[in-house]
């Protein structure tokens, strides 16, 4: 097969595809099974176009022992049942976070499907991401029968004294995966980062992957840190002294030592993000705009805002993923169109999970393989491709960003609003959104525009209007705007000759 070669854009908008469930609704709606062996462009409902990158999330082969506790759990049955009312237990095909090993699942359409489907991609100008599971591996996987350093270990007296916490595999004890703040997930076993073993593990891991696709999504990557990994067992066990180096300060360079143009992207929590990006990490997820866009008002988003460019465009900026409940649910349809225009808008990656664009409400355990049937929200559908295509893309590759200052009109209704621009060259595109639930108006001041004696044209790419002002009036009081709840605008600038 040949191999285009693809450049990651600066600011990629991603899409995420929850596999299994994705290839479950192809085969039903052809009437035969479908894996990845069989996509062709007939039968793929979404224009692949509108992204930049997919992300094929569970692709991996999946624990036996890990489908075995998904199906028997009791306290995930009450999660099966409210996705998926009459599921049956083969719809329990088990986490595609507790991995049994980094090759495609065979009932996916195996390394044969998952190569077929990069080419299709790549024919399109579209980028491959995928999942790695850094911080633990299913407790059957082949790695536990190695009686290695690889993971971490525990004594006879911890399996007697916390039994769920540990297990045994062959002669060797090790401890379930964890984080500092939840009970241990018993379908999983602890990689030791400290360990020097581990570590050329996961660099092998990794280059290998790097030859299906061209970047992971790293689970939880900031526990493997010297910070959270102690903070996490230093009551559990006497670990030994920290590695000078960082877990990720010595796997990621040695990746992109041989695969320099393959991305990393962190799943990152704790105000992390700058610590992993300073670490190689390209892009960590922004948890903290995602909170202040469901939570919070205006105010603290533009703070959020105004941090440093070097962290801005590393960031990945989401209102809905996998593991975050429905975003239609989280904030309410109107909220939530109001954050995906900023979501996708802002420096840094754009993420949009599959089924967001169409309303669904239900939020689908990731142990589960298929979802339950939901009406398309087309007045959503519709609003999002005008969104996507509206939004900056290449054309803005290398350009400036920059929030805009507010001025009021009469009240203090501007401080609901949030503006931003990118420009390059002769290029300008405005975003302006009122976040909140009542109308808002300002004078927007647009930085850097010497706007003369000329008529200025706002083309509004979002909602096809165009509005034509005086220089003279744009200089001296800004843009006037006035939007309605949760409303906003993405304004093409262009002079007028």
């Amino acid at each position: 097969m040949s191999q285009k070669e693809i450049k990651w854009p600066q600011h990629p908008t991603i899409y995420e595809i929850n596999t299994w469930p994705w290839l479950k609704e192809l085969s039903e709606s052809q009437g035969s099974e479908v894996d990845l062996l069989d996509i062709p462009e007939a039968i793929v409902d979404l224009d692949l176009s509108q992204f930049e990158v997919i992300w094929l999330m569970g692709v991996w082969e999946r624990s036996p022992e890990s489908r075995k506790i998904a199906q028997e759990h009791p306290d995930l049955q009450k999660g099966y049942r409210t996705a998926l009312k009459n599921y049956k237990k083969e719809d329990i095909v088990g986490s595609p976070y507790a991995v049994y090993y980094y090759q495609v699942d065979y009932r996916l359409g195996g390394e044969e499907g998952l190569a077929l489907i990069r080419e299709h991609l790549r024919e399109q100008g579209v980028l491959l991401i995928l999942d790695y599971v850094p911080n633990h591996t299913a407790i059957d996987h082949l790695w536990t029968k190695e009686n290695s350093e690889i993971y971490l270990q525990a004594t006879e007296e911890d399996l007697e004294k916390n039994p769920d916490d540990v297990f045994k595999a062959n002669d060797t004890i090790i401890w379930h995966g964890k984080d500092p703040y939840f009970y241990p997930w018993t379908d999983t076993a602890q990689i030791n980062p400290f360990s020097n073993e581990a570590r050329k593990k996961t660099i092998d891991t990794l280059l290998d992957i790097g030859t299906k696709c061209d970047g992971v999504r790293c689970d939880m990557a900031m526990l493997l840190t010297n910070e959270v990994f102690t903070k996490t067992w230093n009551g559990k066990l006497d670990l030994p002294p920290a590695p000078e180096k960082d877990f990720w300060e010595e796997v990621i360079p040695a990746v992109k030592e041989q695969n320099p143009d393959f991305k990393f992207l962190g799943e990152v929590y704790w105000d992390m993000e700058w610590k992993l990006m300073q670490q190689g990490f390209d892009y960590c997820y922004d948890k903290t705009l995602y909170d202040r866009l469901k939570n919070e008002t205006a105010k603290t988003i533009r703070a959020h805002l105004q941090a440093d460019w070097s962290y801005q465009k590393h960031l990945i900026r989401f209102i809905e993923n996998h593991d975050e409940m429905r975003a239609i649910k989280a904030f309410g349809k109107e909220r939530s169109k109001a954050g995906a225009i900023l979501i996708l808008t802002l420096p840094g990656a754009r993420l949009i999970h599959d089924g967001q664009m169409k309303g669904c409400r239900i939020k689908l355990p990731v142990q589960l393989g298929k979802r339950a049937y939901e009406e398309e929200d087309q007045e959503l559908l519709e609003f999002y491709l005008r969104l996507i295509n509206a939004s900056p893309g290449k054309e803005f590759e290398n350009g400036n960003w920059s929030l805009c200052k507010i001025d009021p009109i009469g009240g203090f209704s501007n401080t609901n609003l949030i503006a931003h621009i990118w420009t390059k060259e002769e290029h300008r595109r405005l975003t302006v959104v009122n976040y909140s639930p009542y109308p808002a108006k300002g004078h927007i001041k647009i930085p850097n525009i010497d706007y003369g004696e000329n008529d200025w044209s706002f083309g509004d790419l979002l909602n096809y209007e165009t509005f034509v002002y005086q220089g003279e009036n744009l200089q001296n009081h800004g843009l006037y705007v006035e939007l309605g709840a949760w409303k906003g605008h993405i304004f093409e600038i262009k002079k007028n000759k």
